[in-house]
């Protein structure tokens, strides 16, 4: 049955409103090229959006253009405020943004391990209403939360998972109590940051790929023919459990030490720089014997943690041997990349994407020195060819996925569902 002119106008209107999402402000010009509409059709859509308050003119477009097409088209961004939340086992980074992804406040909090569960929770809420004040966000439309653990694919609730604080489960029921008009939403931290890598990052050519986020522990993110993997129970990439050669056991289903995890995990590169002399070249050349620059800050303490922070003193390590000219930094980065590159393989070799990214704070660190490596090993043990990128946005990608997920939510409940 064709379409009625009501109908027709409205799939053109979600249409227009779907590029402007995803290419940002268009010239009406642009509009008739992408949509491939008439230009009477593009001037009325642009009059339709414009008069409900959904687009509004951001700018011109050419030096010396006068008139309708050298107008730029925008989505209001004030239509709608977000907030996205990074969840970690020692605090909490939030942001929010206006409609189309401007950051309007940031904060972050630690959150120590000897915090109860209820001022953990109440810690967290209320630095997302600090940063909602600061923003003057009366009201936050969409929340995306991403949080270490499984997300269980019939509730889309953070799964009891062991070796995470308790808060983590109670925190998105917290903030949908404190912010009940609010869409609240939560993401596997790794999962974001392969969305945050596609969109933006080193993966948006690639329409299959992994992504290994090397931080604390280790994860994996599957994106096949576009679309992110979760798995049957959410579980998909926790590589963590993988059985690899060269741990003294194997792991269980309660316990990753023994798998991939005991290979390539923050305490477990420190304990390998250790090995080849990397963790002694760092502490003389900061000359503290604790953590260096990329570790965070214990706000409020007004002291240094009396033991290095895991993942940023790994980082350091691996920043350190990346950097430096040191033979032992060599060999450091070269026993890295043959513990990386088994789970890696492994990985490869069932899924074939093409391209791994390395994830993570540690994964950035490594750089190309790292990936280079990898790819190398790769190559010898696989006959599937694998291109090893390093990510762009490392440990910053959850934030970010987590802000583009609240944002695509909240267009899609704005403007409806996009046209396919």
């Amino acid at each position: 049955m064709p379409a009625t002119p009501r109908t027709a106008r409205a799939i053109n209107d979600r249409l227009a409103l779907q590029l402007l999402q995803r290419e940002g402000p268009l010239t009406a010009a642009q509009l008739k090229q992408l949509t491939g509409l008439s230009r009477p059709s593009v001037a009325d859509l642009v009059e339709r959006l414009g008069a409900a308050g959904l687009i509004e003119v951001v700018g011109e477009a050419g030096e010396q253009r006068r008139g309708p097409n050298a107008k730029v088209y925008g989505i209001v961004a004030g239509l709608a405020r977000l907030a996205a939340l990074d969840v970690r086992t020692e605090g909490v980074a939030v942001l929010v943004s206006d409609l189309v992804g401007g950051v309007l406040a940031e904060a972050s909090a630690p959150i120590t391990d000897d915090a109860g569960t209820g001022p953990a929770v109440e810690q967290a809420v209320a630095l997302v209403e600090q940063a909602a004040k600061e923003a003057g966000a009366d009201r936050l439309h969409t929340v995306g939360i991403g949080a270490p653990g499984l997300i269980d694919p019939a509730t889309g609730e953070l799964r009891d998972s062991g070796g995470l604080p308790a808060w983590h489960r109670r925190l998105v029921a917290a903030v949908q109590e404190r912010f009940p008009e609010s869409r609240v939403t939560v993401e596997n931290e790794t999962n974001l940051a392969a969305l945050a890598e596609q969109r933006d990052g080193v993966a948006r050519d690639r329409d299959t790929f992994v992504l290994l986020w090397l931080d604390l522990g280790i994860g994996a993110a599957l994106v096949l023919d576009g679309a992110l993997r979760r798995g049957a129970s959410g579980g998909a990439g926790e590589v963590g459990f993988l059985p690899v050669p060269g741990t003294s056991g194997v792991p269980s289903a309660t316990d990753c030490e023994g798998g991939f995890h005991s290979l390539a995990s923050a305490s477990a590169i420190t304990a390998l720089a250790a090995e080849h002399g990397v963790d002694g070249v760092l502490r003389a050349a900061d000359g503290t014997g604790t953590r260096g620059t990329a570790g965070r800050a214990t706000a409020g303490s007004g002291r240094e943690p009396a033991a290095p922070d895991a993942p940023a003193h790994a980082v350091d390590l691996v920043r350190a041997a990346v950097q430096g000219a040191d033979p032992a930094g060599a060999r450091f980065l070269d026993a890295l990349a043959d513990r990386v590159a088994l789970g890696a393989a492994s990985v490869v070799s069932v899924l074939d994407p093409g391209c791994v990214v390395l994830g993570g704070e540690i994964g950035r660190a490594g750089g190309p020195a790292l990936a280079a490596r990898v790819h190398r090993r790769l190559a010898r043990m696989s006959p599937l060819p694998t291109e090893v990128r390093t990510s762009a946005l490392g440990g910053g990608a959850v934030l970010r996925g987590a802000l583009l997920k609240a944002r695509d939510a909240a267009q899609e409940d704005l403007f409806g569902p996009p046209v396919r």
